[in-house]
């Protein structure tokens, strides 16, 4: 440190030690134009720095840094030090001219007998050691800004600097901007609590801060185009700055700004000249071809450059803050903007080489174990067989299906032709035909795979495995249990070939297969056999990659109690359903419209008869191609009983028309439309043609002998509705709905055979069994004949609570919430009630747009609403607000 050239102790304060004018603009802060944004946050930050002897302003190019100490240094009510380095400084003893000539600009100067730097290259340990002495012994710290310290990347300079840091105590506090990390002991000050650190993250613009700026350049944004444009920018300073420059240059300010061409554009020359430009041709030639990957790591690099010296350059490279982040564990990514302007300057520099990038991108992920990126990378480069082949030998097939971010499998398959014979190809191609519910298509992609795999004895496990998957599948859009059974058979046998840690990678495979096998069972009339699949799918492991499968076996289960007249199971299990669809965010589309068809005819069967049109209205606009029988069948239903509760029995009998294609007739589905074509004769006043209808199925549901009894009864033929009554079994898994309906067709029987304490008896038994679950629509269906009886019967009020049916009254208390809403819809209600945007729910809340819209939904599911002053209105009736 020492040097052989004593240090004057009067030196001229014209000149350096090179005997050359001091540059007065190194000591002057810039000045800030006239669109720069003060930023409170940030000001607050570095004056809580003036707690710490050191405070680090460190980020990347055109992050703001400069500007925000300068208009910091210039509110300061004390005089601070400015010095904007220069790479000039690499010798020490010029730079402590510099330095300390900055304190004598500032006002600040230190005592005269301390002296300046003789030699440029050097400076006595003992001029330091006086500097911190004199600075220790202030009543007020010195504040000494560097601008720009990455310029002096001196290991020597930065011990200097630490030395006087130290022992100039609390004499001194020093403010270091810079591009890189410096070389003093950061660890240390930050283990002793002596260092503010304001970096990258805290530097970017907020949204809000985003559309102040903009607004300065006469720029006005909404929302949620703030939002985008900081995505894309990652908030950074001089983007946004250029980004408002070219906007207002162009004739549709905001379209520019929201669908500018990062490679084409001031921010692009920008960034060419101040990150590429200043980079070495091998470091130049790295950051053009890692911009095809969305996140590299050094190997990963090493593969797309085929060198060896990745790691080194991306270590400088962060230090450097060369628009380059850290993910942990040895992952970066670029920064967005940074990437597509590279990504341009590739094609241009060379030409054709990028699909080349992602083939090797692709091999070098596929031995890393990234299956998504593996894949997007394949499909990018155009390398079909690779892609398929790595799906389904990984067994993945299934998560096409499992609603969970489809597009990261999907999407990058979305322009695959068929090809070449491979079985793979062909598997891949079937299952986004059937995904996407085009079952033509689909069936014949997947015959055609069978008829490759059948001719090659020696065809992969996993082919084989996946075909079955897919067989399952399709057995179930197609109402072929026979052809489910041999799918399921054949995926047993061979999953015990294949290594349990591979099929642990992907529980959904055999979630999705007993669902599908368990939904194909139920068509067909196997209650019990589809109750042991789809319950064993509901208890699969796996989190959110079983989160579909298991939603939509808890919808088929609520189906089957449903259709037992357990209305309270069946509503149970669909609410599990729902809430195992909201606790992992599955899309509409992909929630069980089994379970949401089913709360609607449980509504209707509650008389809430508005709450189950929202469900059918949401179903069907969350409707994504064909669906299954079984989703078909059920809506119909649904729907004709809604129809038949609002009074329009000839539009429930074409709701409940046969539309369903499939291979075999459920008998569930016949029989449940012979009760709805019953009850439609019935209410159109003509019970012989209502008991007509029934009698090829009346004794093959408990429900169709309990309709065809009332249906006699109607006729008059008293004796012939009580034996169909006394044939039913004594015990059996039959819920309310049907016991309800039963019991009140015997007290009409004795209402009619003028044995009135037996009718009271037995319609108290009925509203008793009917009040644990709100059945309203049976005493609904009755004929005038119970209203004498409901007035000496029990408190019944519960019964006047439904809403939107035909007999709707005044004064009827609100039906109730479907299901208890969570904390934070409850946040979201009442800045609702507020008059609040969309957007300002957010901003008040601080989550995305996006996860409002999705709470909103979630409300007006609960409170059977479809619009914002409705779900107010409800909340206010039922005391929520």
């Amino acid at each position: 440190m020492a040097s052989g050239h004593p240090d004057r102790t009067a030196p001229d304060p014209r000149l350096d030690p090179r005997g050359e004018p001091f540059l007065g603009t190194r000591f002057a802060a810039p000045r800030r134009p006239p669109t720069f944004l003060r930023r409170a946050r940030l000001l607050d930050r570095l004056d809580q720095g003036l707690g710490t002897p050191l405070t680090l302003v460190d980020g990347p190019a055109g992050a703001g840094k400069t500007l925000l100490v300068a208009d910091w240094a210039a509110h300061r009510d004390r005089p601070v030090a400015w010095l904007t380095a220069d790479p000039a400084d690499r010798a020490p003893g010029l730079f402590w001219a510099y330095l300390l000539q900055s304190l004598r600009a500032a006002g600040l100067g230190p005592s005269p007998g301390i002296g300046s730097p003789a030699h440029p290259a050097s400076v006595d340990r003992a001029l330091l050691a006086r500097l911190a002495a004199d600075l220790s012994g202030r009543a007020e710290p010195a504040i000494v800004v560097i601008d720009a310290f990455e310029r002096v990347p001196s290991a020597d300079i930065a011990e200097q600097l630490e030395f006087v840091l130290h022992h100039a105590a609390a004499g001194l506090r020093l403010v270091l901007v810079t591009r890189s990390e410096p070389l003093l002991p950061l660890h240390r000050h930050r283990t002793a609590g002596t260092i503010t650190e304001i970096r990258g993250a805290a530097l970017a613009f907020t949204p809000k801060e985003a559309a102040t700026l903009l607004a300065s350049h006469g720029l006005r944004l909404t929302e949620d185009a703030a939002h985008a444009l900081v995505r894309r920018t990652r908030g950074w300073a001089a983007g946004l700055r250029l980004c408002a420059l070219a906007a207002r240059q162009s004739t549709d300010p905001e379209r520019c700004l929201k669908e500018f061409e990062a490679g084409h554009s001031v921010v692009a020359d920008y960034l060419l000249a101040e990150v590429l430009s200043r980079q070495p041709a091998g470091t130049q030639d790295l950051l053009l071809r890692v911009s095809v990957v969305e996140r590299f790591r050094p190997g990963l690099a090493d593969a797309l450059t085929g060198r060896y010296d990745a790691e080194r350059i991306l270590v400088r490279l962060r230090r450097e803050n060369a628009f380059i982040e850290p993910l942990g564990q040895t992952w970066y990514r670029l920064h967005p903007l940074f990437a597509e302007i590279l990504r341009t300057h590739l094609r241009v520099r060379h030409p054709g080489l990028e699909p080349e990038l992602h083939r090797r991108a692709a091999r070098w992920l596929s031995r890393s174990g990234s299956l998504t990126e593996t894949l997007a990378h394949g499909c990018a480069a155009g390398d079909w067989e690779f892609a398929a082949r790595a799906l389904v030998d990984d067994l993945a097939i299934g998560r096409l299906f499992t609603g969970r971010c489809p597009d990261d499998l999907g999407s990058p398959f979305a322009r695959m032709t068929a090809g070449t014979d491979s079985p793979a190809r062909e598997l891949v191609l079937a299952a986004r035909e059937l995904a996407g519910r085009d079952l033509g298509r689909g069936l014949a992609r997947l015959r055609h795979a069978a008829e490759l795999l059948d001719g090659d004895s020696t065809g992969h496990v996993a082919d084989r495995l996946g075909c079955a998957l897919l067989e399952a599948f399709a057995a179930r859009l197609t109402g072929s249990p026979g052809r489910a059974e041999r799918a399921a058979a054949l995926a047993r046998d061979l999953s015990r070939s294949v290594p349990a840690d591979r099929l642990d990678r992907h529980p959904e495979l055999l979630a999705l297969l007993l669902a599908h096998v368990g939904s194909a069972r139920l068509w067909a009339g196997h209650v019990e056999e589809a109750r042991a699949a789809l319950a064993e799918a509901v208890t699969r492991p796996g989190g959110a990659a079983t989160a579909l499968p298991r939603q939509d076996a808890l919808g088929h289960l609520a189906l089957i109690d449903w259709l037992a007249g357990r209305t309270a199971g069946a509503e149970q299990r669909a609410l599990a359903a729902l809430r195992e669809a909201d606790r992992y965010g599955l899309p509409g589309p992909a929630r069980s419209a089994v379970g949401r068809l089913v709360l609607a005819a449980v509504a209707v069967e509650r008389d809430e008869l508005d709450a189950a049109q929202a469900l059918l209205d949401e179903v069907a606009a969350d409707a994504d191609g064909a669906a299954d029988p079984v989703v078909t069948a059920v809506r119909a239903l649904a729907a004709a009983r809604l129809l038949l509760a609002r009074g329009d029995p000839e539009a429930a009998v074409a709701a409940c028309a046969n539309h369903v294609t499939a291979v075999l007739p459920s008998p569930w589905a016949e029989d449940h439309a012979a009760l709805i074509a019953s009850a439609a004769r019935l209410a159109d006043g003509d019970p012989h043609a209502a008991a007509t209808a029934l009698e090829p199925v009346a004794r093959r549901l408990p429900d169709c002998a309990v309709a065809a009894a009332r249906a006699r009864l109607a006729t008059g033929d008293s004796r012939a509705a009580l034996g169909l009554l006394d044939a039913l079994p004594a015990a059996g898994p039959v819920g309310p709905a049907l016991t309800v309906r039963a019991t009140l067709v015997r007290a009409e029987a004795a209402d009619r055979a003028g044995d009135l304490p037996a009718a009271r008896r037995l319609v108290a038994r009925a509203l008793r069994e009917a009040y644990r679950e709100r059945l309203r629509r049976p005493f609904r269906e009755t004929g005038p004949w119970l209203r004498p009886l409901l007035a000496t019967a029990p408190a019944h009020d519960w019964l006047a609570a439904g809403g939107g049916g035909a007999h709707d009254e005044p004064g009827r208390r609100p039906a109730p919430v479907v299901e208890e809403l969570s904390p934070r819809e409850r946040d979201v209600l009442r800045r609702l009630a507020q008059l609040m945007s969309t957007e300002e729910i957010a901003a008040d809340l601080y989550v995305s747009v996006n996860t409002v819209k999705t709470h909103l939904k979630s409300v007006y599911r609960k409170l059977s609403v479809n619009r914002r002053a409705d779900a107010v209105r409800r909340a206010r009736a039922l005391r929520l607000l």
